[in-house]
């Protein structure tokens, strides 16, 4: 077991999975919370769905490239300790959200190249020879079976990210979906809400499929501005386009 009070499931191409992960950053400072961050992959969630059909162009893509940056997380994790995931992942989050949009470029596209990615290993302080993992197959059996334990945690009908809470028995849950970061005095209390929420035994579903445009540059969105609210069907866009 980690001995973190928080592990935090994540794919790194997940916009509401970032936007989620800075919100908690920010409570793990006010509460000096020690956090785990884990693996879900969102391609191997959706490994038999016909992605043609069932998302908008680009999905494939961004989440196989999601994958490839996972076994890169993976191997700095086996090479570096669980310490070097979280500034991985901040590193590759604000490369991919807090930027804006190169015009033209496909949702995924370049973000599982050593071009795209030695700068953010820089970034983080590790090698750049971590980028030999972007094809390194060899992980994704570590990834399985990480995406299996946090879909253990909450049932498969989800999303990410999966947060439990005072791990390995505490209370777990998909989300929350914010499109929003809350300041430095709301997050506690909404970290405060939705434990309580979450924590009631008989507690299942609360959910509305519109949302804003998450407050990301990558969606042309920026901090203090709201986006456009949208209908969103099986964690993707499609209803709206």
């Amino acid at each position: 077991m980690s001995g973190a009070d928080i592990h935090f499931y994540f794919d790194p191409v997940c916009p509401f999975a970032w936007m989620t992960s800075k919100w908690v950053r920010i409570v793990q400072a006010q509460r000096d919370y020690t956090v785990d961050w884990r693996f879900i992959s969102l391609r191997m969630i959706n490994a038999t769905v016909d992605y043609d059909s069932h998302f908008p162009a680009g999905y494939e893509a961004g989440h196989t490239a999601g994958l490839k940056l996972l076994r890169v997380a993976a191997a700095a994790r086996a090479e570096h300790g669980p310490d070097a995931v979280g500034p991985l992942y901040a590193a590759i989050g604000a490369r991919v959200f807090d930027t804006a949009a190169e015009s033209g470029q496909a949702d995924g596209e370049h973000r599982d190249t050593r071009t795209f990615l030695e700068p953010i290993l820089a970034e983080a302080g590790l090698p750049a020879e971590l980028a030999d993992a972007l094809e390194d197959t060899s992980l994704d059996a570590e990834l399985r079976r990480e995406t299996d334990e946090a879909l253990a945690l909450t049932g498969k009908d989800v999303g990410t990210p999966i947060i439990q809470f005072q791990p390995p028995a505490g209370v777990a849950f998909f989300g929350p979906v914010i499109s929003r970061l809350p300041t430095e005095a709301e997050a506690v209390p909404l970290w405060d809400n939705v434990l309580g929420l979450a924590s009631f035994p008989g507690f299942a579903e609360l959910k509305r499929s519109l949302r804003e445009r998450p407050q990301l540059r990558s969606f042309g969105v920026e901090a203090g501005q709201v986006g456009a609210q949208e209908d969103w069907h099986g964690g993707s866009r499609r209803g709206t386009e």
